[in-house]
């Protein structure tokens, strides 16, 4: 009974999950910088503009910048066509 306590606590084991908005959805994640979120959702390379509660971000910064459960964060890709 004892292995599956344990077993159980690790695979339950959350306290290093966020819970964020990104584009307004609720998110959960265990990115620690906004570089290493947008990464996680496929932005590794892209141009994209970003926001943290409302404050611009530019992109030298998303590596530096920490999050912190329920912040909110924008994430725009430029869009191409006519």
């Amino acid at each position: 009974m004892r292995v599956r306590s344990i077993r159980k606590f690790f695979l339950e084991d959350r306290s290093d999950v966020l819970k964020i908005q990104v584009n307004g959805e609720a998110t959960e994640t265990r990115a620690t910088t906004l570089e290493e979120l947008c990464a996680s959702l496929g932005h590794g390379k892209d141009r994209i503009a970003t926001a943290l509660n409302g404050d611009f971000v530019p992109a030298p910064e998303r590596l530096k910048t920490r999050l912190n459960e329920n912040d909110s964060i924008e994430i725009v890709a430029p869009r191409q066509g006519g």
